[in-house]
């Protein structure tokens, strides 16, 4: 299927709800979880979610939701995740992929590194414009939803959740993780040289001298870069 051909399959609105619920969770998830995420019928949810799998944005498989084996545990029940396989469209065709992994390959070459890191937070700053430094995790999520990093506050008593406190009631720090990379691609390719650009980036967008700060922490799936209160302002 092309990608033009599934990136149309997310016009029905469930189906585009189902996906966007499916995505944000960074976990597996049964039909019914979704179905009542969205508000819809089972079998409602069942056949978008079945449409999804076929159309490669989801991926599917099965286990007990129950978290009990042998007998008596029940069926296993059909969970999606989010296809890993990226999909895109560009009416007329374009190629920025293949000129960003050449600069990255010039720039790596040329030992370039401290430069692009210069380059990346000059444009951080640039897109924050007059704006303070982020005041806290709260706003550093909504700036970095808005930039495509999918972010999910991490850390506290109960794992991941709201609030405004930089530390969970249990004592963990709380933490801001981001689920998707904008530069993934070029990143799995150069992880060096994109992972230390995007710390920049991210640096000058938030803000260096605020009560928070990005630092590196890379974890299989997720954005190399997570975002903490900085030390200077704990309390």
């Amino acid at each position: 299927m092309k990608d033009i051909d599934v990136i149309a399959v997310l016009q029905d609105p469930v189906r585009r709800r189902l996906y966007e619920y499916v995505a944000a969770q960074g976990r597996e998830v049964g039909r019914n979880e979704a179905a009542e995420a969205v508000g819809v019928a089972r079998t409602l949810a069942a056949h978008h979610l079945d449409r999804l799998a076929e159309a490669g944005l989801l991926e599917s498989g099965s286990r007990r939701l129950t978290g009990r084996s042998g007998p008596g545990a029940g069926r296993p029940a059909k969970v999606y995740t989010r296809a890993r396989v990226e999909r895109f469209v560009s009416l007329p065709a374009r190629d920025y992929r293949t000129a960003a992994e050449l600069l990255a390959e010039a720039a790596e070459e040329a030992g370039l590194d401290a430069g692009l890191c210069a380059a990346a937070r000059r444009r951080g700053e640039s897109l924050r414009g007059a704006a303070a430094p982020c005041g806290g995790l709260e706003e550093v999520m909504e700036v970095l939803a808005a930039r495509g990093y999918e972010p999910h506050l991490e850390g506290g008593e109960g794992g991941e959740g709201g609030g405004g406190a930089q530390e969970g009631e249990g004592g963990r720090e709380r933490v801001v993780r981001m689920r998707n990379c904008p530069f993934h691609a070029v990143a799995e390719r150069f992880p060096p040289l994109v992972c230390g650009m995007n710390l920049a980036l991210l640096e000058g967008l938030i803000g260096v001298d605020g009560p928070v700060r990005a630092r590196m922490d890379a974890r299989p799936g997720e954005c190399c870069v997570v975002v903490e209160a900085s030390k200077d302002n704990e309390h």
